[in-house]
This record gives C-alpha cells, structure tokens and sequence, in this order.
C-alpha cells in the first residue's frame, strides 16, 4: 500500500487571491475501510462544510476537488509533516496556498459581546404558514417593565446566519446586544435553509423574504412581553429592501423601518454601479471595466427577454464565452463548466427577480417612519445613487416621517474605513462603527419610545 499517513486532521491556511486574503480551512477524515473524506470552511465568507467531490493521495502528493465551487488544492506533505505546500485553482487562477495543522487564528472582533449578558436570550421557532416553514432565531429582551418595543432584524442577499456572519464578523449580534441594554427587544433569524431554518433559498425571492419577516412581526405579537403596536423591522443592504416591501404590505403591523445600506433603484442598476465602483477603486482599466458593461448589459437582457431557465442558460453560457473573445473550442472542460455554472446561477429565481425589482415602488407605499443611513465608502450599494432616490420615493408616497443619513468614513458594513473595499471588510477589526450605533440608537429613542 503507497503511504498515506499525515493527512488526516485539519489544515488550515490564507488565500491570497489579488487583493483579497482568505482564510480557508480543509477537514480530512478516514474511514475504518480507508476511504477518505473532506470538507472546506472559508471562515471570512461565512462558508463551512464545503464538500470535497473527491480525494486523491499517492505518497506525500494530495489533491482534493471540491465540484460545488469548481475549486482544486494540490500540495506537498512536507518531511515533518506539519505542513501542506501547494496550490489553489479556482476560475482559471492559480494562487499558491501553504497549509499548516490546527485551526485558524481568530481575528480580533472586539466588539463581539459575550455572557453573561444583563439581558434575557431566548431561542425561538418563527411560523411561516404561507411558505409552510418556519424559521429559527434568537430573540431578546431588555431588562425593566415589559411590554417592550422590539425590531425584527432581517439580513443582506445570500445565505446567511441569524448574526449576518460575514468575514469573521457578526454584525447582528453586535447590533442586537447594543440596542437590547438599549432597552429595546429584538428578533434575528437564520435565513431559509440556514442553520435552524427550513426552507428552500435557492427557490425563494426577495418578495418571499418579505413574508418571512412579517411572519416573524406576527410572532413577536403573540409574545406579552412585547408592544404589539411597536414592532419595527431593520434590514441591511437587501434586507433593507425586504423590509420596505413587509411595511408596504402590512402597514397597521410594521411601525417603524430602518434601512441600513438599503437600496433605492432596481438591481440592475445597482450591479452596474457596484461592478464599475469596486473596478475603478482596484484599479481595473478602463478597456476592462467597458467590456464587462457590455456583458452585464447583455446577460441582464438575456433574463429579462428569455423566461425558459434551459434556453436562457445557453444563451448566458453562449454571452460568457464571448465575452472572453474565445471560442468553446479553446476552453478546457474546467473552464467550461465553471462557465456552466455561473450561467445556470443567473436564472435562479432570486436574481431574475432582483434586478427587476423596483424598490421605489414599495416605499411610495410605506406610511412608517423610516431611518435611511447608507456608508459614504459604500461601494456595494452607492450613497449617491440611492439615497435620494429612497427619499424621493418615499416624500412622493407622502411620507414625511423622514430620516436620511450619509455616515462619514463608513462602508457596506458600517466599519470605519480606507477605500471601502470589499477586500478590507476582514482586516478590520471593527464590526460595526461606534456612530452608527448610535445613530441607531438616537433615532429610536426620538421616534419610538
């Protein structure tokens, strides 16, 4: 039998991919039959238990494929068996990866509250009834004379945690501790199909979020300790949308909105504002940043104009290819079906609503007060595109129960920031900053206690 020994237990390292460092963790276990197994955690993305498609070792040689993010590590045991040496492929990039035993350091996250906590915390089941799911979250509530007024907090697009885990950060966790010894109760939630929750997100909509969130507003109304007529819902990034179409929807249930790095126009232009934003700030050139325009363009046309999944997929895959100035010929079936995939993740039925989805027309419905703060460094969802257009929906409705603010310094996540990188949302050591705590803080207080 060739030597296999020394690979099993977890490895882990940093990616660094251009001007993103990732830490990225492999799990390798053996079977008593010999059979290997894997998995990949990539803690800054929120991402655990990535499974490994196959494992491959011949002597100190390993190589694992993992066919859910079209990824590859090939590396080396070196002689004392401490370490991995060798390297990532993923996309058609090549990016070296040194792997040592043991998990990940931490990073520092000294804003991350900890027990015990001069609060009650209680996990709770959220009914669904329409969706016939129900979903998992945590809820607070402040010390003093109940009935409390409460938030329900709603997280930005993909999968995420009930704490919007993102890049080692928690930031719903942050948020819910400071606002409870604020004297406020409220409700997080793991999203579809995360964690505690059932449901399908691959298969949901921002418009099906919608009725999540007000499932959990009619929830907290069956709790005596909470005021029934001040329930309000905070959504960041699309869960700031998500909460503008629940109080468009039940505007007796939703008392108050608050949209942290919310959006004002439709998806699509905030994909191309965002694509061109973060493009310029890497120093992309212009040629670069011009052809893939005329791709969003073109695969955003494809959606709108192509309603058959099957026919848009090829046409998107057919767009792809050309885009790279290629022909199919000239791809390896690696690259091909990374191709493949990106094309069949653009009909699902998420982004083919998102990028038609027109925020403007739920705000002009929305009759609550609504606090507006978006990052001035936010490139992800640009203050300028769409903080006026958030005020000029909702004074156009008649609302004029207003608050719009433009945080200094500030990016997608509230942390105090350089350039507002995506890239630098790991490195920072602040989850949320201190002024938009507050900020939050002191709107509440004058709004609705």
């Amino acid at each position: 039998m060739k030597r296999q020994e020394g690979f099993e237990g977890v490895w882990s390292g940093v990616l660094e991919a251009g001007n993103q460092r990732l830490r990225i963790v492999f799990r390798l276990s053996r079977s008593a039959d010999g059979a290997w197994t894997a998995t990949i955690d990539s803690p800054d993305q929120g991402a655990q238990g990535i499974p490994v498609s196959s494992v491959q070792i011949e002597g100190r040689q390993i190589i694992l494929k993992s066919d859910t993010v079209q990824g590859e590590f090939m590396g080396t045991l070196s002689e004392d068996g401490k370490r991995l040496e060798g390297v990532w492929k993923q996309g058609g990039g090549e990016f070296k990866l040194t792997l040592t035993r043991g998990e990940p350091p931490k990073p520092k996250r000294p804003q991350e509250p900890k027990p015990p906590f001069p609060y009650k915390t209680e996990e709770g089941r959220v009914p669904n009834r329409k969706a016939k799911i129900e979903l998992a979250g945590t809820l607070t509530l402040p010390e003093g004379k109940p009935p409390f007024p409460a938030i329900v907090f709603f997280t930005g697009s993909g999968a995420q945690n009930r704490d919007e885990e993102i890049f080692g950060h928690k930031p719903f966790l942050v948020l819910a501790d400071y606002l409870t010894r604020a004297g406020y109760a409220t409700l997080r939630m793991d999203d579809r199909g995360v964690g505690g929750s059932g449901g399908d997100m691959s298969r949901a909509t921002t418009l099906d979020f919608a009725d999540d969130a007000l499932a959990a507003v009619s929830y907290l109304k069956t709790r005596k300790e909470i005021d029934r007529k001040r329930i309000g819902i905070l959504g960041h990034s699309e869960g700031a949308l998500v909460g503008a179409i629940a109080a468009s929807k039940a505007p007796r249930d939703v008392a108050f909105l608050i949209m942290l790095a919310g959006t004002g126009v439709p998806g699509e232009q905030i994909l191309y504002r965002q694509a061109e934003l973060i493009s310029r700030k890497s120093n992309i050139a212009e040629p670069l940043i011009e052809r893939n325009r005329a791709l969003q363009q073109r695969v955003f046309a494809i959606l709108k104009r192509e309603k058959d999944d099957e026919k848009a997929q090829q046409a998107l895959y057919d767009a792809l290819i050309q885009s790279l100035g290629t022909g199919a010929s000239q791809l390896s079936e690696t690259q091909k079906t990374v191709l493949r995939n990106q094309a069949k993740s653009y009909v699902n039925p998420w982004f083919r609503t998102f990028i038609q989805l027109d925020p403007a027309t739920y705000l002009r419905k929305v009759r609550c007060p609504v606090l507006a703060l978006n990052g001035e460094l936010d490139l992800q969802v640009d203050p300028d595109q769409n903080l006026p257009a958030i005020e000029r929906a909702l004074r156009e409705g008649g609302n004029k129960r207003i608050t719009i603010r433009r945080m200094a310094g500030l990016n997608h996540l509230f942390q105090k920031a350089r350039v507002g990188l995506i890239t630098e949302y790991a490195e920072i050591e602040e989850t949320i900053n201190p002024a938009a705590l507050e900020a939050i803080r002191q709107w509440l207080d004058e709004t609705v206690k």
